[in-house]
């Protein structure tokens, strides 16, 4: 067996014109360099697939890197986002509580009860909390039960506050304001049961006497359109005015009638002077106003009203 094993083997490469090359080896020596070259392969084999494999997670960490910060960048613009919705849903809520304060103040104007929470999709929002059992609203919910708050707002101010308004700024406007008379004057007769300045007893005054000079201008206290215009026996010349809103003003002993019956007049117009005209003792107006038919003291129309400065 140890023959074998140190037997060698001889390999002849003849040349032309030269020596013949002689290669000498023994079995157990090539057996070596095989089990060499296997195993030189196996390697470059592993380290190939191990670079390989190295160099694939590389590229997979840039692209999670990548998405990592792709991600990032949308959460910072998401979270800028919020911030901004925050800031405009608080500026609105800000701007709503104005807005409802002034919508209130209009439904005072108007005689409409007062609104004290403004509804948001079937619910009402609360200044406080009092217990648990509550969930903290996003940025964008917030903005959004704000803009339903404001629609809600201005359909409140469209569909029943301005209606209501511009009926009572027409009743404001149709209510006598004043005296009819532009100069100094005073209250020489006043309104209600008076002694009768023609003859015994007493008798009711509807009125007011307000004495000024012979030829002085009357003016109207309320727009309105003439429905009387001539001659009484008690009040001599004379003007009759409805404002509408069953407001009138009659306007007594004239010396001269400016105004025809059916003619619209304006607030402050002159319609007449003043004279001694009827059942009169001296140059002054009589001046009175009715309510729905019925004469009413025209003290309080002489000033302006309350909601006038407002």
């Amino acid at each position: 067996m140890k023959r074998r094993v140190n037997e060698r083997y001889t390999i002849l490469i003849t040349r032309t014109g030269r020596e013949p090359l002689v290669v000498s080896f023994r079995p157990l020596a090539l057996l070596l360099a095989a089990l060499i070259l296997v195993a030189w392969t196996a390697a470059s084999g592993y380290a190939y697939y191990k670079v390989s494999a190295l160099r694939d997670t590389e590229q997979r960490l840039e692209l999670l890197s990548e998405q990592a910060r792709q991600l990032g960048l949308e959460l910072a613009a998401e979270r800028n986002r919020n911030e901004n919705l925050a800031g405009q849903a608080a500026k609105m809520l800000e701007e709503l509580d104005t807005l409802e304060s002034e919508i209130n103040r209009l439904r005072e104007r108007a005689g409409l009860p007062k609104l004290e929470l403004t509804p948001v999709n079937g619910r009402t929002p609360a200044s406080e909390g009092q217990g648990g059992g509550g969930r903290p609203l996003s940025a964008e919910d917030l903005y959004n039960l704000t803009a339903d708050r404001l629609k809600t707002l201005l359909s409140d101010l469209n569909g029943e506050v301005e209606p209501a308004l511009q009926e009572t700024l027409a009743k404001e406007a149709a209510r006598p304001v004043g005296y009819p008379l532009k100069v100094e004057t005073y209250i020489a007769s006043g309104f209600g049961t008076r002694r009768n300045p023609f003859g015994r007893g007493y008798e009711f005054h509807d009125g007011l006497d307000l004495p000024a000079w012979y030829g002085t201008p009357i003016y109207a206290t309320a727009p309105g359109k003439v429905i009387e215009a001539g001659w009484s026996n008690i009040f001599g010349r004379y003007v009759k005015i409805d404002h509408g809103y069953g407001y009138r003003t009659l306007y007594g002993h004239m010396s001269k009638i400016l105004v025809k019956r059916g003619q619209t007049v304006e607030r402050g117009q002159v319609i007449g002077k003043v004279g001694s005209t009827g059942r009169s003792s001296g140059p002054h107006v009589h001046y009175s106003v009715y309510v729905w038919g019925k004469a009413v003291n025209p003290v309080p129309y002489l000033k302006a009203p309350s909601y006038a400065n407002r």
